[in-house]
């Protein structure tokens, strides 16, 4: 369990008071001015630190550590607009027009409300206002059938990117094996952009296959030998072999 230093208790639990006009915090022996505007970071280089419940409360834990969720969808993201690149441009218009859509709705609903609130007497004397309302008919007709193709587009989507689950899955998973590294020498370091500019590379050389499932095998092949050679270069040969053992454990774990 780590812990904090007790002097920054008043600062983390802001134990601010007032001398004068001005606003105090004591530091230890030291009393000194304290500023609303002042912020505090705290680093770690541990890559899993647990705080006690009552550091967790008085401060903002922030872990900005790679999960294999977030890397399978950053390589199945990249996997999907390389090898099926309609699909991908078929994603983010989808994902526009969503937003569009709903965009719309709100100015609708924002212009209905005003005129009713400004409206005086009978409503239906209100020539704009019922010319709004039919506008808003028609309009939202053609949205909700825009809604309905989005949600067939979208299935589509997601059967295609359904396909490259697994490979992503699986590349995914050796970053926290090159990631672990430094656990054996602190030399060996290896950035997540490195990671997927590899990958992005391994994308390009593969070989062409005729059928999907060759495609995906030769997709990982490509990767996982591209990946072990660069890596090799920044080991000692003494844990190269250890390297090899710890990439095949992890590509059976997730196979």
């Amino acid at each position: 369990m780590q812990a904090l230093d007790a002097m920054l208790d008043p600062l983390l639990q802001k134990s601010t008071f007032k001398q004068g006009n001005i606003e105090m915090i004591r530091l230890g022996d030291n009393t000194i001015e304290y500023s609303k505007d002042f912020k505090l970071f705290i680093t770690t280089k541990l890559p899993n630190p647990h705080y006690a419940p009552e550091v967790c409360v008085a401060v903002s834990l922030l872990n900005f550590m790679a999960t294999l969720d977030g890397l399978k969808d950053q390589t199945l993201g990249i996997v999907v607009a390389m090898e099926e690149p309609e699909i991908e441009e078929k994603r983010v218009n989808l994902v526009v027009e969503s937003a569009r859509a709903k965009a719309q709705l709100k100015e609708i609903e924002d212009k209905i409300l005003a005129q009713l609130s400004a409206s005086s007497g009978n409503i239906l004397d209100d020539e704009e206002l019922i010319e709004t309302l039919s506008n808003s008919k028609v309009l939202s007709v053609k949205i909700e059938e825009q809604v309905q193709q989005q949600e067939r587009t979208a299935a589509q989507i997601q059967e295609t990117r359904t396909k490259y689950t697994p490979l992503a899955t699986r590349c995914g998973a050796l970053y926290f094996v090159i990631g672990e590294l430094c656990l054996v020498d602190p030399m060996y370091q290896f950035s997540l952009d490195w990671f997927i500019l590899v990958f992005v590379d391994s994308i390009k050389v593969a070989e062409a296959k005729d059928s999907f499932d060759e495609r995906s095998e030769e997709l990982f092949r490509s990767f996982i030998t591209m990946l072990y050679n660069l890596v090799c270069r920044s080991l000692f040969e003494k844990d190269k072999l250890l390297f090899s053992l710890l990439l095949a454990l992890k590509a059976q774990e997730t196979d």
